[in-house]
């Protein structure tokens, strides 16, 4: 595995925290932070594959077909901001 650098600064109660967590899991703060950032990539990288899949050939006029169909009204009170 090649292994790069990157300086990294962070509010010091989100490195405490992290320092604090690392210890508990009896880990370096550094493989912490790089297992949370490989998490992270993990998740969205998956979230974005299971997104393009959902989406599939569908076009904006496809949205609009079900558009069409919705009631002509104003929205209940319960989604109405502030």
């Amino acid at each position: 595995m090649s292994k790069g650098s990157y300086p990294l600064k962070m509010p010091l109660s989100v490195k405490q925290a992290a320092a604090r967590l690392a210890a508990a899991d009896g880990v370096s703060l550094n493989q912490f932070i790089a297992t949370a950032v490989a998490e992270k990539v993990g998740v969205m990288e998956t979230a974005a594959e299971y997104l393009a899949r959902r989406v599939g050939k569908a076009k904006p006029a496809d949205l609009e077909r079900f558009l069409r169909g919705a009631p002509d009204g104003k929205p209940p009170a319960a989604d109405e901001p502030g």
